[in-house]
């Protein structure tokens, strides 16, 4: 076999050529593709059908390759897939040779309640002010601004909040495979943080009671004159519908 058309020397191509995390499907899906296209060559087509463990044992080698050598990049497991990345030993220089693609950090506040999210999610913006003691209003806006957090939903407990949880995007700013990457995973899940108080749900509004009107003396009447009385109109009910939450997402 050609050994510049190795299945490790084709994942390395298509790692260094894309501008973000390929996953396995991908892979299998390019590899068949190419196959395809190129049926009268040999060394293509007898990749055409690699399996996940094969991309596993081929990127193992690449990144063994890389330490051996001591290159300035390696390969990065994430959520989305296999990417690969400059060493960040190298980043006071590349920070200079791109200075206009730095972000400003998060603040301390901003990364403390992105942990309580990450740990505890999903979670609502009351839980997370319970455990932080403070209003989280600014730094949540700014961490959905981000692109860190999400709202996943609603909360079944009366009033219904927003809940909230990590994005596609943390994980792969962060170099996490999955959540139980995360430091201390756990341990820190099991810790008994405090919790918001659950509001109470307010009982449906009862109908008053109809005032008892006494019967008016009429005079006694022959049974073909007396008036027939006619049925009370029902008295119109109030609207129990609850008002939709607030949206916790805005400041």
């Amino acid at each position: 076999m050609n050994e510049e058309l190795s299945l490790d020397r084709a994942v390395e191509a298509i790692l260094f050529a894309s501008q973000k995390p390929v996953s396995a499907k991908e892979l299998s899906a390019i590899f068949k593709g190419a196959a395809e296209g190129a049926k009268e060559n040999p060394f293509v087509t007898c990749h055409a059908k690699p399996k996940r463990e094969d991309f596993q044992e081929a990127i193992r080698k690449l990144d063994e390759e890389y330490r051996a050598a001591g290159r300035a990049f390696e390969v990065r497991e994430s959520a989305a897939g296999w990417q690969l990345v400059t060493r960040g030993d190298f980043s006071p220089w590349l920070r200079q040779l791109f200075p206009e693609n730095r972000s400003a950090k998060l603040s301390a506040p901003a990364l403390e309640t992105l942990a309580i999210i990450a740990y505890r999610q999903p979670i609502t913006r009351a839980d997370i002010e319970a455990v932080r003691g403070v209003a989280v209003d600014g730094v949540m806006q700014t961490l959905l601004d981000r692109g860190l957090v999400r709202i996943a939903g609603r909360s079944e407990v009366p009033g219904r909040p927003l809940l909230y949880e990590t994005t596609q995007f943390f994980m792969e700013h962060f170099g996490l495979k999955d959540l139980d990457d995360l430091p201390n995973a756990d341990e820190l899940r099991k810790i008994a943080l405090p919790q918001a108080a659950v509001p109470a749900a307010e009982p449906p509004a009862a109908e008053p009671p109809a005032a008892e009107t006494p019967a008016a003396e009429t005079p006694e009447l022959p049974l073909e004159e007396a008036a027939v009385p006619q049925s009370a109109d029902p008295a119109d009910l109030a609207d129990l519908a609850d008002e939709p939450p607030e949206n916790e997402g805005g400041r």
